[in-house]
């Protein structure tokens, strides 16, 4: 898919999304990285390690997390947005479900929507993202068994609302309604999301399935993110978004000269 003349991934070469959270709760990042010029920083190392995607959030969507205006959640990743694209040459993607952050994220130089609820959790989303003209992420929530019907669904949607179709990813939305053993077979049926023909972003980057299936705290998931990217490499995804940008490159570019030493 190219973005901004630049090709960010394909079916050949998967394109790695790096995770900038400028929020003060991640489940992650946590308060590690609070000033401009640290977001700055995480973002050139990610680029340095291999990132052709820098996907930026100011809410967390982790279970329980606190919910924030739009006024707040705008004033946390705008600055941000702003200061990467007056310095760096990299896709930006904005993670956020109010039409009125992805408006303005826009404005200020994000390439790409990146919706958690699939275009549905804002009525005016759509319509941003339609009259932008922006690639566009719709995530799945739900159910395993219920995926591939529903994101047929959030497709029809989406081009109901005047957003073409090679504009589009999908997300298999794991955590999203899901629990462990459902984000297992997600995983395990990812190729059924592939066969649909749109590109596809797998984010499993230190989720808890992960760590429930291990008995491991956040902090130590990176082995089990590994593995799910392998499996993402093996069931076709264009996209892996992640927050451990070197260790899941390494591991994917190996995986990719696997599979294409017997073509």
């Amino acid at each position: 898919m190219l973005v901004r003349g630049i090709d960010i991934g394909n079916k050949d070469k998967i394109g790695i999304w790096g995770i900038l959270n400028v929020t003060p709760d991640s489940f992650y990042d946590g308060n590690a990285r609070k000033a401009l010029d640290e977001h700055l920083r995480h973002c050139e190392q990610m680029i340095e390690e291999g990132a052709s995607v820098i996907d930026i959030g100011g809410e967390s969507t982790r279970p329980g997390a606190q919910k924030v205006s739009a006024d707040e959640e705008a004033a946390r990743v705008l600055p941000v947005i702003e200061a990467i694209r007056s310095r760096m040459d990299v896709v930006i993607s904005l993670d956020s479900y109010k039409a009125e952050v992805m408006r303005e994220g826009i404005k200020a130089g994000a390439d790409i929507a990146n919706d958690v609820t699939g275009l549905l959790g804002d009525p005016d989303m759509a319509g941003v993202v339609a009259e932008a003209g922006v690639p566009v992420c719709i995530m799945h929530t739900g159910p395993h068994d219920n995926m591939i019907q529903d994101n047929l669904d959030l497709i029809a949607n989406a081009e109901n609302h005047g957003i073409a179709r090679d504009k589009l990813i999908l997300d298999p939305g794991l955590g999203f309604g899901k629990d462990t053993h459902g984000n297992l077979v997600a995983m395990a049926k990812l190729n059924e999301l592939t066969a649909l023909g749109l590109p596809v972003l797998l984010g499993a980057s230190r989720k808890s399935f992960i760590g429930n299936t291990l008995d491991l705290p956040v902090e130590e998931r990176l082995n089990g993110t590994i593995a799910t990217s392998v499996l993402g490499v093996n069931a076709g995804v264009t996209f892996i978004r992640v927050h451990d940008v070197a260790a899941n490159v390494q591991a994917i570019r190996l995986t990719e000269a696997i599979r294409d030493s017997v073509r």
